[in-house]
């Protein structure tokens, strides 16, 4: 009797799907919590998206300048990895595992340039690489962001993100296009406010170790600016919410978990000062993680049952 093995392509993706795997989990604990939540058919995908993301937002956040890159060379790093990955997602292959899992995921969810140059373009944010400022050979001795600028940088870093995971969501339902429209704009605002979340849960390494302010203020954010982007935020989840019940069955307890956590940071922020803020990040312990993903297993659960 022969035995059927895998091709070459097969056992490569296999790979690059583990590597991705691996990214998650040294990287994110609640993002790997929330991607167990998922359905089989979703939860590969969700998780090549984020090891995309995270590997690029590391190569803008830092590791580059301590490998020792000059600015120009931390630019050519991203303008590889971009270029990279636009040829992985036209040719369905790259010889870098990341980027090759992630094109596997694009070509069958129909992530397209529309949703993977905006993010790019944030990406290019990160290392001062904006359109309107001068070609310079050093990095910027530090960024702020405009509201403008931050309404730019958010789209492209988050809310695109959100918009690529409704892709593996929803590659396989047929909606019309009210449907889409909501849903759209559902994934838009959760990305927003995790972004906006992790804005204020990391102004001490924003400020000090990367010189960057995204939050549209002065060199010192205010408790009043801080309360200002709680209210921001809670909308942004409200919106996010009210679009769960119209997500595929085997998707919305892990996009339950998610929101549910953040919510929790956003309590958590509401009552913390900006003082503490610039001191520490702010954290949800693990019990009270898994906790939130219980009770969105079991909401999703008694919605299915009714």
């Amino acid at each position: 009797m022969s035995v059927a093995t895998d091709t070459s392509f097969t056992h490569f993706t296999r790979t690059a799907e583990r590597a991705a795997n691996q990214v998650i989990s040294a990287y994110s604990t609640s993002f790997g919590l929330a991607c167990r939540l998922l359905g089989s058919r979703h939860r590969q995908h969700v998780r090549n998206i984020y090891a995309l993301v995270r590997v690029a937002d590391e190569l803008v956040d830092g590791v580059t300048a301590e490998a020792g890159l000059s600015y120009q060379e931390q630019c050519d790093a991203l303008t590889h990895f971009i270029d990279e990955t636009h040829r992985a997602v036209k040719l369905g292959y790259s010889s870098d595992l990341i980027i090759h899992a992630f094109a596997q995921t694009a070509r069958t969810a129909g992530i397209d340039h529309s949703l993977i140059d905006p993010f790019f373009d944030s990406m290019r944010m990160d290392l001062g690489e904006r359109t309107d400022f001068p070609e310079r050979n050093a990095a910027p001795a530090s960024l702020r962001f405009d509201a403008d600028a931050h309404d730019g940088y958010v789209h492209g870093s988050a809310e695109v993100v959100g918009l690529m995971c409704l892709r593996v969501f929803m590659r396989d339902e047929n909606i019309d296009d009210a449907d889409a429209i909501a849903l759209e704009h559902g994934a838009s605002r959760l990305g927003a406010a995790f972004q906006n979340i992790n804005f204020l849960r990391d102004l001490a390494d924003d400020t000090t170790r990367l010189g960057r302010s995204y939050l549209g203020t002065s060199d010192h954010l205010e408790d009043r600016d801080r309360m200002e982007w709680v209210s921001t935020i809670r909308a942004q989840l409200a919106d996010a919410n009210a679009v769960i019940p119209m997500l595929p069955r085997d998707a919305r307890a892990a996009v339950r978990s998610a929101l549910a956590l953040f919510q929790a940071l956003t309590d958590r922020i509401e009552q913390t000062t900006v003082d503490e803020l610039y001191r520490h990040r702010v954290r949800v312990p693990d019990t009270v993680k898994a906790g939130l993903a219980a009770r969105a297993v079991a909401s999703t659960w008694m919605e299915l049952h009714r």
